[in-house]
């Protein structure tokens, strides 16, 4: 099977000659959940950033759907099938709930009734709160709005970004729930997240990147599995 997406030997970063990611090899399959985990500063939000061309990269090759994207700029990825939910700001808060939803089809023509309705099958309380402003929502609903906002462009790749950050554990326990929809429902996800043990157990497969280079890869279980993951990154005391 031809990947969805490939980072070859990606350098990157934010200030010239000063790479944050260090050669990142990185792929993800057709409908496939990967993970991308490591300790702060690891780069991983540099690498989703990467991805959607919010970076260039110094060094290296992104392939999405078997083209070269490396430089291109964000709205050109869009279009590409390639969308990016970053960890804050990612609602328009005066705008309501559905407003929302249809700012994010803004390149779709036609109807958009049947993207909302899947929408809001997928994400009931948003359903709920479909004339309700995006800023009164709770920290929870506001990430699945934003995910829904995303999907309204029904992408081939959905990058998440932290999407649990600051969330209380029922409202990560929903948030992950509804990750694991969306990839059910067919879409791939590559999910940077802080909560290594969570995002593991669902994944497909699953990075943990150190010091800006991918120093482990395998299944998520694997990885689970793995001794010297477990003590670096999941706590010593993790027992799967």
């Amino acid at each position: 099977m031809n990947n969805l997406l490939e980072v070859n030997n990606v350098y990157a970063g934010y200030v010239q000659d000063l790479n944050i990611l260090q050669g990142i090899n990185f792929c993800v399959a057709p409908g496939e959940l990967v993970a991308a985990i490591g300790p702060n500063g690891a780069g991983k939000s540099t690498l989703a950033k990467t991805i959607f061309g919010l970076l260039t990269p110094n060094q290296g090759k992104i392939i999405f759907k078997g083209e070269n994207i490396t430089g291109l700029k964000s709205d050109r990825i869009v279009q590409r099938g390639m969308c990016y939910v970053p960890q804050i700001a990612n609602v328009f808060p005066s705008l309501s709930v559905e407003e929302n939803l249809e700012m994010g089809a803004f390149i779709r023509s036609g109807s958009l009734q049947s993207l909302k309705d899947f929408i809001y099958t997928m994400f009931p309380r948003l359903a709920e709160r479909r004339r309700q402003r995006a800023g009164t929502l709770s920290g929870g609903e506001r990430q699945m709005l934003a995910m829904g906002r995303a999907l309204m462009l029904d992408p081939d790749l959905l990058l998440l970004d932290e999407p649990s950050a600051a969330l209380s554990p029922i409202l990560v326990n929903s948030v992950f729930e509804q990750i694991k929809a969306i990839n059910e429902a067919g879409k791939a996800i590559v999910l940077i997240e802080q909560n290594a043990k969570k995002a593991l157990l669902m994944a497909d497969r699953g990075y943990v990147l150190e010091n800006g280079r991918d120093r482990f890869e395998g299944t998520g279980q694997e990885l689970l599995n793995n001794p010297k993951v477990g003590e670096l990154y999941l706590g010593a005391a993790y027992k799967n």
